[in-house]
């Protein structure tokens, strides 16, 4: 399934021109999707269809799905059935996700509306809600998941139960969607905004760590910035970060020769699929470069985790081979090449059996 960047905006609480500019800004950089908020419109209806048809048409212009984000309350403000959902398509919308549930039913015969608008469901609760949903012979194609965003400081969900819940939409082939949180981003639909993450652990990690994270778990397809405006920088690196293998950022020794910089930066690392607790090994690379010599240097120190080492000319067959440390420990054998940056030190668990890898 296409691994896809998305963006947040929240029209009642934003200005038309700066979210013109943000969607301009997203678009130059990939992004094409859209979570839009209207959990908080205090208009009437022909107002709130204005404006949102508004964003929504120049948001389509750029070729962005749009997802309206909605919650039963707004079916009564705006006297709309849930028998009739022509508002919302109308409106220009792709979807509509259900902040809250129904019964399973309700949500199955949602998903065989005539718009042919996608029903996103809540991914953040580890009950059988989809499975519920599915019993009920729902339109399959037309379910999507998305989990939530968590405003207050300590209250997004931890990495196991997000694994959890997650799992339980992707083995049933649902496309499923996480938040990450900017740096930049001061707003998002309350008046609380420590940033907007799905995972506690992301919070205050760089957009770009959180959205590598996100894509490495395998469970989310679509990693959307939950806090609006980011900058234009963590665009860029977000839309820089490899969706579909892992791309660990390095730092290296000042002492780095100019084969072991090659060995590390310019080869597809492959983990060895007999694994060790030890270090992530990368063996093919000792047989490109087994006839280049690699004096001996950085390597009288103990090893730590995340330092990326090069056997030298001391290590016989297993010279020029590269591995990522993952427990401490000493050998003269190797050069310390560099370190994965200390923020990215929560991939290395993601780097499996035969796991293909890269560094940047």
């Amino acid at each position: 399934m296409k691994r896809r960047l998305g963006v947040s905006l929240y029209p009642d609480n934003s200005d038309f021109n700066e979210d013109k500019k943000y969607l301009d800004l997203a678009a130059k950089y990939g992004f094409s999707r859209i979570f839009m908020s209207m959990l908080e419109v205090s208009e009437g209806r022909d107002e709130v269809f204005r404006k949102f048809k508004t964003i929504i048409d120049y948001a389509k212009s750029l070729n962005f799905e749009v997802m309206l984000d909605i919650a039963p309350a707004i079916f009564e403000a705006l006297n709309i059935s849930y028998d009739d959902l022509s508002f919302f398509a109308e409106v220009g919308a792709d979807g509509i996700r259900l902040d809250l549930g129904f019964d399973g039913n309700k949500e199955a015969l949602l998903s065989f509306n005539p718009y042919g608008l996608i029903i996103e469901l809540n991914m953040s609760n580890d009950v059988a809600y989809l499975e519920n949903i599915l019993s009920h012979e729902a339109n399959k194609p037309f379910i999507y998941g998305c989990h939530n965003f968590y405003p207050q400081d300590g209250s997004a969900l931890p990495l196991d139960f997000f694994v959890s819940c997650s799992q339980r939409f992707k083995k049933h082939g649902i496309r499923t969607a996480a938040f990450v949180t900017s740096a930049a981003g001061k707003f998002g639909p309350w008046d609380i905004n420590d940033g907007l993450p799905t995972l506690e652990m992301h919070r205050y990690l760089p957009l770009e760590v959180q959205t590598k994270h996100l894509f490495a778990t395998g469970l989310i397809d679509d990693v959307i910035i939950g806090n609006a405006y980011a900058s234009e920088e963590e665009l860029k690196a977000m839309s820089a970060v490899n969706r579909y293998q892992l791309s660990l950022a390095v730092e290296l020794v000042p002492e780095v020769n100019d084969v072991e910089e090659e060995i590390v930066l310019k080869n597809q690392h492959i983990r060895r699929g007999d694994i060790t607790a030890r270090m992530v090994r990368s063996t093919h690379v000792r047989k490109i470069y087994h006839e280049e010599s690699n004096s001996p240097h950085d390597n009288q120190q103990t090893f730590q985790r995340g330092d990326i080492v090069i056997g030298n000319d001391q290590f016989g067959k297993y010279k020029n081979e590269l591995q990522i440390v993952l427990e401490e420990h000493l050998d003269e054998r190797k050069n310390k090449v560099g370190r994965v940056i200390t923020e990215e030190h929560i991939l290395l668990d993601y780097i499996k059996p035969w796991s293909k890898f890269l560094f940047q």
